[in-house]
């Protein structure tokens, strides 16, 4: 079972839409896929229909030790895609846990309590560097960063990266960087290509040659309850989300060896 968190300090850079699409689209090649909302704005939970009265069971569950991934998943309406959706009271979690020894490895150890049923999992983190996204990335294996196509850019990945190192350091040493993929992609836009290449002249291949276009289905389609490679296939953002997920694919071998 490979775990990759999706992760970026910055908010609206195209993090959740990934994470519903990635997962989504890996889904579809039949690998078991959940996804664990950890954002207490729950906008994956949302993304994916699930509403608001039907989060019995959430991600702050497993934070506080109550449940294990197994209790608390449930199906959506992508086969083989299962989610533990989020509610607000992971709004206070980082407070709470700060009683707990053991407070950046709540997530790991309801993973680990669980049967490993799935064949990857999705971590959908907040836009902030906090506890919940330090829980994150020690239970994970892997990172995947979505990065906008805009000015700070590169400060904001500079943070991320370093926040990356001292996880490193001193909880998860196998914590590696399972990509970095471009979103809101404006090729009219000057700017949009100069990123571009100051991202790839920096990190070289980790980028994926996968790019994520600007598209208004992708804004769409949360609002409908399902992924926008459900929502509307055709569209340019759900084609690139679909190459992404083959990038993917292409990389986890790698991940699952290292595991």
């Amino acid at each position: 079972m490979i775990i990759v968190t999706v992760a970026n300090q910055k908010g609206g850079v195209g993090k959740t839409t990934s994470a519903i699409n990635v997962g989504t689209a890996l889904a579809a090649t039949g690998q078991r896929v959940l996804l664990i909302d950890l954002d207490p704005q729950g906008n994956a939970s949302t993304g994916l229909g699930i509403g608001r009265n039907d989060r019995e069971r959430s991600s702050y569950d497993l934070l506080l030790g109550d449940m294990t991934v197994d209790d608390a998943a449930i199906p959506t309406r992508v086969p083989n895609l299962d989610i533990v959706p989020a509610t607000q009271d992971l709004s206070g979690a980082e407070i709470e846990l700060i009683e707990f020894e053991a407070r950046t490895h709540r997530l790991d150890q309801a993973i680990e309590r669980g049967s490993k049923r799935w064949d990857v999992v999705l971590i959908d983190c907040p836009p902030s560097l906090g506890l919940l996204t330090i829980n994150a990335m020690v239970a994970s294996h892997a990172l995947l960063v979505p990065l906008q196509c805009e000015f700070f850019a590169l400060e904001g990945l500079s943070q991320l990266l370093t926040t990356v190192e001292r996880i490193r350091e001193r909880f998860n040493p196998g914590l590696s960087i399972l990509g970095v993929v471009l979103t809101m992609y404006d090729r009219r836009n000057r700017l949009t290509d100069q990123v571009s290449d100051d991202v790839r002249a920096v990190l070289g291949r980790v980028v994926f040659d996968t790019v994520i276009p600007r598209n208004v289905r992708l804004s769409e389609a949360p609002s409908h309850g399902v992924p926008a490679l459900i929502y509307d296939h055709r569209c340019a953002g759900s084609q690139a989300y679909i190459a992404l997920a083959r990038e993917v694919i292409g990389r986890l071998p790698r991940l699952a060896k290292a595991a």
